[in-house]
């Protein structure tokens, strides 16, 4: 197979150790192709689901990043590092005992929506500056909060005797899990390091579907890797489907408004972003919108012929 011919989105098992930007240069190696990207960043000591995008599917990437997040997060209570996580350098420590009974009430307190500082060991840009460089010269800045939702979080074990846990816990775009960790045990008088994350959902791609280095290396020896890649709508399958008239397909390649007598359906609601198709081929995402003389239009969201 050509690196041409590969298109899609490959789910990957990330090892622990690797870097989300290992996973794709590795990849590049095994697939013979530079058009590879990822969606949504993973810590080293992080395993799990990682979405990577082949061809012409990596125009999809920043759409994955976007997506909600499930991890099953071990932490242990009893000391704090300058990461928030085993990786890093201890820094304190408390001999503040935790009752298993007092985690799961904490635990709960924090779903919802609320506001997370971002750790220093980050990629988050602060004036231009990622914070992990700044971090690893002994700086720590200032970082402003940012809006999250904690969806779900459940404490899924607790051991008293070791203060060690087991999260589950499903949230928005931009959450650290470790901050999470960190701010319970702040929480619950104590101190919190996250011991082990594993992320078992993104979006809609479970760590079920992941494959392996292996795996992708002997289905380039054996020709069949595209099929190991998921087609680029499989990413969008939450949103309506709008099936294009060949008029419409052709007014849509040239950027022109696409009308609903142009479409098998086009839902009814303004600003409703839908996938749409050809002849059963997924040309792009759709916006509905208003039209300046009434009624409703179909609109190029994001192209990804």
């Amino acid at each position: 197979m050509q690196q041409s011919d590969l298109n899609g989105i490959l789910l990957m098992n990330k090892p622990q150790g690797f870097t989300s930007h290992d996973v794709v240069a590795k990849l590049r190696g095994i697939l013979h192709t530079r058009r590879i990207g990822h969606g949504g960043t993973l810590d080293p000591m992080a395993t799990g689901v990682l979405p990577v995008f082949v061809g012409g599917a990596t125009k999809a990437a920043d759409f994955a990043a976007a997506q909600d997040k499930e991890y099953v997060a071990g932490f242990t209570l009893g000391y704090c590092t300058d990461t928030q996580d085993v990786t890093g350098e201890m820094l304190q420590t408390s001999e503040r005992y935790a009752a298993e009974y007092a985690v799961k009430q904490m635990v709960r307190r924090f779903i919802g929506p609320q506001q997370q500082v971002p750790p220093m060991y980050s990629a988050v840009k602060v004036n231009g500056q990622k914070l992990y460089d700044l971090a690893r010269k002994g700086r720590e800045v200032e970082r402003p909060a940012r809006d999250i939702i904690v969806h779900e979080m459940d404490l899924l074990d607790f051991d008293e005797n070791a203060q060690k846990g087991t999260l589950r816990c499903k949230v928005s775009k931009g959450t650290y899990v470790r901050t999470l960790v960190n701010d319970l045990g702040e929480k619950l008088g104590t101190l919190a390091v996250l011991h082990s994350l594993e992320r078992t959902r993104s979006g809609a791609y479970e760590l079920a579907q992941c494959h392996t280095f292996a795996e992708c290396e002997q289905a380039m020896a054996e020709g069949t890797m595209q099929q190991l890649l998921l087609p680029t709508d499989s990413l969008f399958t939450d949103r309506p489907a709008v099936s294009l008239t060949d008029e419409g397909a052709e007014r849509i390649a040239r950027g022109a408004v696409v009308f609903p007598r142009q479409t098998d359906s086009l839902p009814e609601t303004a600003d409703t972003i839908c996938r749409v198709y050809h002849q059963d081929r997924f040309l792009m995402l759709g916006q509905v919108r208003e039209l300046d003389k009434g009624g409703l239009g179909l609109f190029v969201y994001k192209n990804f012929r």
